[in-house]
């Protein structure tokens, strides 16, 4: 099952990242090993061009798929308990380093091993999650790249007010097992009253909660959601904006997937570029560096991107000074 997924990915990447094979047996005695897990699931489209990048990556270095790297990759689907089999098998595989996408991916990890090098991408508040001691010196044998700090929670309190001024609820759609939302979801909640807004937390966890969560929440009126930046988010993202649309909230997304997708506004970095730096440190990892001695590093940029069509779909009007901030804007 596994092959038969890995197979699909790196077709659909074609080109150079369509690597023979036959080879890597071969050329056993060269050929060094890295894990991949992640919370999507195999044939997600927002994950096709992460892995791209990362293996991209990864031969602009000089690794190539069937000459001088093999890569295991495992889906978990959002699925919390086939995320802790898939850990514990790639542990068991004594992969030189893994290549771990989300929160959940990196908790399972980390439950089945503390030596294995461990790259993360797109985690929010790793020092918060206890995946890290620092972003300076992370210590052990996890470092990575950050998602966001917690801190990026009020902003989309405030575009949420900004862009639908009458919402005095926000539900937030959260998974309540990542533990990498924990800080990133109490800034939230603490920033809401000062702004006037009510906050009501919504599970992710799975299809059936996050529909009757956004029905019960729009019983009542003056509501909007946000929608923090978990991996679950990501995989229920066309439940959450057809439910979104169905229901006349408006809503804030950590990512322009959703936007593009038919969501309203986003605010959040890009979600591709940590895979490509994530390629230097598996380098760096695979020539005889330690995790311990490689900084966390966060992203600098953040992009706002606004779907002016479902602007129009919900009735809103949206300010010329949230306009001029966008860095897209999809007519």
């Amino acid at each position: 099952m596994l092959d038969m997924s890995r197979r699909k990915v790196f077709g659909l990447l074609g080109g150079a990242a369509a690597w023979p094979l036959a080879a890597r047996a071969q050329q056993a005695d060269r050929v060094r090993h890295v894990g991949f897990i992640t919370n999507f699931a195999a044939d997600d489209r927002a994950s096709r061009p992460r892995l791209t990048a990362f293996l991209h990556g990864l031969e602009q270095l000089g690794w190539t798929e069937g000459r001088n790297v093999r890569i295991d990759a495992r889906y978990a689907a959002g699925d919390v308990e086939r995320m802790r089999r898939y850990a514990a098998e790639l542990v068991a595989l004594a992969p030189d380093v893994i290549l771990a996408a989300t929160s959940p991916s990196v908790s399972a990890l980390q439950q089945a091993t503390s030596t294995t090098p461990i790259v993360f991408v797109q985690v929010a508040d790793p020092v918060g999650a206890g995946f890290v001691a620092s972003l300076a010196q992370p210590g052990g044998n996890v470092t990575g790249f950050a998602i966001y700090e917690y801190t990026v929670g009020p902003k989309w309190l405030e575009l949420l007010k900004e862009i639908a001024p009458s919402v005095a609820r926000a539900g937030l759609l959260r998974d309540p097992t990542n533990v990498g939302e924990i800080a990133l979801f109490g800034a939230v909640r603490s920033a809401a009253p000062g702004m006037g807004i009510n906050t009501n937390p919504i599970s992710l966890r799975e299809a059936g909660e996050i529909e009757r969560g956004i029905a019960a929440f729009a019983r009542e009126s003056n509501g909007g959601l946000i929608v923090l930046g978990s991996g679950a988010s990501i995989v229920h993202r066309e439940q959450i904006i057809t439910l979104a649309a169905r229901h006349a909230l408006p809503a804030v997304y950590p990512d322009q997937v959703f936007v593009t997708t038919g969501g309203l506004i986003s605010y959040g970095p890009n979600r591709v570029d940590p895979y490509r730096h994530a390629a230097r440190y598996v380098d760096r990892i695979l020539r005889g560096e330690k995790p311990s001695d490689l900084p966390v590093q966060a992203p600098t940029k953040y992009d706002l991107v606004i779907n002016l069509k479902t602007a129009k779909a919900l009735g809103l009007a949206v300010p010329d000074t949230l306009l001029a901030r966008a860095d897209e804007v999809i007519e």
